[in-house]
């Protein structure tokens, strides 16, 4: 890590790193074709504010044709049908050849999303993968269950994959979120549509891709590029979609929720936004504490719904804290995420980073203390410096709302009961960390924070087994896990009369 200062790190090698685009068109029924009204949209590099490639512009009418694509593949086709050992193989040979595809697939999501190349290839493409044979093993583990009626009656559970499923992910991680979705779904037997965020489609339609190469049937997995109050409103809304799973913000899951109500009543799960709080006891180990703070904010430029984005810390060791974060954040650098020195990239788009932008102003204004960055870097791609605020008010806005940037809110507590009350007090239930050396004290915290996920003495420990979602207006149902399975199947019961049984 450079210990200069936060600099604009350019790398004049990025320009080989830049794949050609192959696949542009909506996937739709094993084949790449173009939307129907022939509109196309532009996908911008961060980096350098430039057009990467055009992208079709699906619509109700694309999205109308791909859930009638994937409603003949599960009323007619072979994927609900085949054991789950073999639907299993088939995606343990997809997994594989998004291994071979690694530096690709990463390339893509750092010119769409400006993310980190190096951290595209040992955490995001590999993580799919893993996320995929996680799910390739589960496939032919889930069973129902033989009841123990209490009158003369044989009943047995089966569990049924849910149907046509629609997937609208974000733009933050296209790749991870499009495998935690889509893997469980597949175990399942169910067959889905994938609306990309318009900010991020290029992998998602090379993962259509590779799913076709590895066996997938044609209609089982398509992808539809488009906005989102265009091609994923009909998504949310269709009546011949039997489960929609969204991640993305509060604002549009609420949206999300109502259009499958005034439709078909379709089911729905919903990871939205956060405002995770990290607690930093007085016997913690405070550069320990200071490096997982400074991970919890910046990691992908701050935009993860997970963030850490509001540190509580005990008085005893706060000023010490303050003393040495706001040092250590100026060694983050910024700049191209082709360069493996830098540490994070450019923001996704111009309204993230004016966004961003005015929730410093909020801050400023609201009386806290900003203690270093604030500012845009350069004047070409949508750099911001590592951002933090102390002396914020609970109250305020940057407290508060869900920024998703690199801003970090430093507020100070007492008590151990001070410090879950602070944590509690947002409308978001995430996730949260807990920084001590004391077993009670993580205990009672971590069984007092309403937040889906806690981490204790560490920070995004994601794995494919440990059930991840929300509690409040963080939304509801679980991405990994074997919990995530159960979101795309049915529970069927059956009953059948016992005559002359010896015993019920």
């Amino acid at each position: 890590m450079d210990h200069n200062s936060n600099r604009c790190n350019g790398n004049s090698d990025s320009h080989l790193k830049i794949p050609k685009i192959k696949f542009t068109k909506l996937f739709v029924n094993g084949q790449f074709v173009d939307s129907i009204s022939g509109k196309t949209f532009e996908t911008i590099d961060p980096r350098t504010e430039e057009v990467i490639a055009t992208v079709a512009a699906g619509d109700k009418e694309d999205v109308d044709l791909a859930v009638k694509a994937a409603r003949q593949a599960f009323d007619h086709g072979p994927w609900p049908r085949m054991s789950g050992a073999e639907r299993g193989r088939i995606m343990m040979k997809l997994a594989d050849l998004i291994d071979e595809h690694m530096e690709e697939l990463a390339a893509l999501d750092t010119i769409d999303g400006g993310k980190s190349f190096l951290l595209g290839k040992i955490v995001d493409i590999p993580g799919a993968a893993n996320t995929l044979r996680y799910y390739a093993g589960a496939a032919d583990k889930f069973h129902g269950e033989v009841l123990k009626m209490a009158r003369p009656l044989h009943g047995y559970t089966l569990l049924e994959p849910i149907g046509v499923v629609g997937h609208i992910i974000p733009w933050n991680f296209p790749t991870t979120m499009f495998w935690l979705k889509v893997s469980p779904a597949l175990a399942a037997g169910c067959t889905m549509i994938v609306k990309p965020a318009e900010q991020t489609p290029l992998s998602a339609l090379f993962y259509a891709h590779l799913a076709k190469l590895a066996g997938i049937p044609d209609g089982v997995l398509n992808v539809v590029t488009g906005y989102g109050p265009t091609a994923g409103s009909a998504v949310a809304s269709h009546m011949d979609i039997d489960k929609v799973s969204f991640t993305g913000s509060t604002k549009v899951g609420r949206l999300v929720m109502q259009a499958a109500s005034a439709s078909n009543l379709k089911q729905v799960s919903l990871e939205l936004g956060g405002k995770s709080p990290l607690l930093i006891f007085d016997d913690a180990d405070l550069d320990k504490a200071i490096d997982l703070a400074l991970l919890a904010i910046f990691y992908n430029k701050g935009e993860i719904c997970v963030a850490g984005s509001r540190v509580l810390v005990q008085e005893g060791i706060y000023d010490e804290f303050v003393k040495k974060i706001t040092e250590k954040a100026k060694s983050w650098v910024v700049g191209d995420p082709f360069d493996p020195k830098v540490n994070y990239g450019p923001q996704v788009d111009r309204k993230q980073l004016d966004k961003i932008l005015k929730y410093i102003e909020h801050g400023k204004r609201e009386g806290a203390t900003l203690v270093t960055g604030g500012k845009r870097i350069g004047e070409v791609g949508y750099y911001i410096e590592p951002t933090i605020f102390t002396n914020v008010k609970e109250d305020s806005l940057i407290a508060q709302d869900e920024i998703f940037g690199p801003v970090l809110s430093v507020m100070k507590f007492k008590t151990i009961e001070e410090g879950i009350r602070s944590a509690n007090n947002t409308k978001y239930g995430l996730a949260a960390g807990i920084v001590t050396n004391s077993l009670d004290i993580a205990n009672t915290v971590s069984r007092s924070i309403r937040a889906g996920t806690i981490w204790i003495n560490c920070y995004f420990a994601f794995d494919p087994s440990c059930p991840f979602g929300g509690y409040k207006a963080s939304g509801f149902g679980r991405d990994s896990g074997m919990h995530a399975i159960h979101k795309y199947l049915q529970t069927k019961s059956v009953v059948t009369p016992l005559v002359n049984t010896p015993w019920l």
